[in-house]
């Protein structure tokens, strides 16, 4: 199965749509599946005198609230058209995670089928009434929460109609950069084993190996920030990956995928021709005359592979050579 890759842009764009375009476009060039925008109105989201993260004051102004943060950084409904034609001619889907129920019309509106909804609205009941009664396609991240949250979650969604082969459920740590004692990749597992569903990850840890490693324990989606630049200020920038960064994990991914294979332990066409070179065969250790009995002794295991196995030299051991036998002669 394919891994759907994600490069989450955020609000990497600093709030430029030229910006945002430029990342749509290396983005697809990356090898990206999606992209993914934060779609949000700050008044509605978060009020005025909320204090920031401390990952979001590390590259930002120290001073400001969170609501001031996400003003600057917001683009507005008719921008997020100008960027989902903008992927369509770059042929890559576009993405958004809504923070609030008119920021999810408003991507309803311009035909966005799948919905990501960010690790902070997994206990937000309106918001998942909501977007669960669309019937859409839905990707859960799952920082901050335990399974229990993850359970009335999906409960939530389901009851409003979105069916549960439709949900995707990441694993995330919801920090920046995340600790690789806190990412926890086995909770993949988990996730699977308790709800019978699709999982992947949304990986904020330093690098690209993280997300490797997820899509070798079956992920079925990576999302991973990146950027333009890590140099920009932004409260995202630095824990991103760049485009090198973005190209070398959509490559390593898709050779993971490819040497998962079927589980079914043969010989492969590549090694098939290497048989004879790299496996052995019975030959004389010494000379061997007509009429002599082989022992252990007098036989002994060499390459090449083209001759009598050696599994078979309990059969050979106590017969009598036909014919002599030269020193390294295999045994026929």
């Amino acid at each position: 199965m394919k891994t759907t890759i994600i490069a989450e842009a955020g609000v990497n764009h600093n709030g430029r749509v030229n910006i945002a375009k430029k990342m749509i476009k290396k983005a697809a060039e990356a090898g990206a599946d999606f992209i993914k925008f934060q779609i949000y109105d700050t008044d509605s989201l978060v009020t005025k005198d909320a204090r920031k993260a401390n990952y979001q004051k590390k590259n930002s102004n120290k001073n400001e609230n969170q609501h001031t943060m996400l003003k600057r950084y917001e683009l507005n409904f008719k921008e997020f058209k100008i960027l989902k034609d903008t992927c369509s001619k770059h042929n890559i889907k576009f993405l958004s995670s809504p923070f609030d129920i008119n920021s999810i019309k408003a991507i309803k509106k311009i035909g966005v089928t799948t919905f990501k909804i960010p690790s902070g609205e997994i206990t937000n009941l309106p918001y998942l009434r909501f977007i669960g009664s669309l019937k859409k396609n839905i990707i859960l991240s799952t920082g901050m929460s335990s399974l229990q949250e993850i359970s009335n979650a999906i409960k939530v969604l389901v009851s409003k109609g979105t069916s549960k082969k439709n949900i995707t459920i990441l694993q995330c740590n919801t920090e920046y950069p995340s600790p690789y004692e806190d990412i926890n990749l086995l909770a993949m597992s988990s996730i699977r084993k308790k709800f019978n569903i699709d999982v992947g990850l949304s990986d904020h840890s330093p690098g690209i190996e993280v997300p490797i490693a997820a899509v070798a324990l079956g992920a079925s989606v990576i999302e991973k920030h990146f950027t333009l630049n890590k140099k920009f200020l932004g409260p995202d920038h630095k824990s991103s990956i760049d485009f090198l960064e973005l190209k070398k994990m959509a490559k390593s991914i898709r050779n993971i995928e490819k040497s998962l294979g079927n589980g079914i332990k043969q010989v492969t066409r590549s090694e098939k021709k290497n048989i004879t070179f790299v496996r052995k065969s019975i030959v004389a250790k010494e000379k061997i005359f007509k009429g002599q009995k082989f022992t252990y002794k007098n036989l002994t295991i060499k390459r090449p592979g083209n001759g009598l196995s050696p599994m078979k030299i309990d059969q050979i051991v106590g017969k009598r050579a036909k014919k002599n036998f030269a020193k390294n002669q295999q045994i026929k």
